[in-house]
């Protein structure tokens, strides 16, 4: 049986309007330093998407929550934040900022296999 690590994740939010406050969960980003793993998972329900936010510009947002996938798995055209170790990326992509994608505080939880957890955080949390 593996060992028990400790992780930190945080929701990945969707705020039309950021005078509003008003969200919508669309992701979840895990970040495991033991087990140096550093993932993210998206999925957004357009319909909602555009019942909640009809002005929304649904492809701009596609094209950022993209390049967050990128910066969140190092990829080399994410630039140069993309090129920060998984600790640097972790943390920048949680960063408090006033944008259309927001993430929520940041959780902590221990686990034995990052990916799985990652995956059942997005079942209870975004689906």
């Amino acid at each position: 049986m593996p060992a028990t690590s400790s992780y930190d994740y945080a929701i990945i939010r969707v705020v039309p309007r950021v005078d509003r406050g008003e969200c919508i969960n669309v992701g979840v980003i895990l970040y495991c330093r033991t087990r140096r793993f550093l993932g993210a998972l998206i999925h957004v329900d357009e319909a909602r998407l555009q019942a909640f936010a009809p002005t929304l510009d649904l492809a701009a947002l596609q094209i950022q929550l993209h390049h967050f996938l990128q910066v969140c798995e190092g990829k080399a055209e994410s630039g140069p934040v993309g090129q920060l170790s998984q600790s640097e990326r972790f943390q920048w992509l949680v960063a408090p900022r006033s944008a259309t994608i927001q993430l929520s505080p940041v959780h902590s939880g221990l686990c034995q296999h990052p990916e799985q957890t990652l995956h059942t955080l997005m079942q209870k949390l975004v689906l």
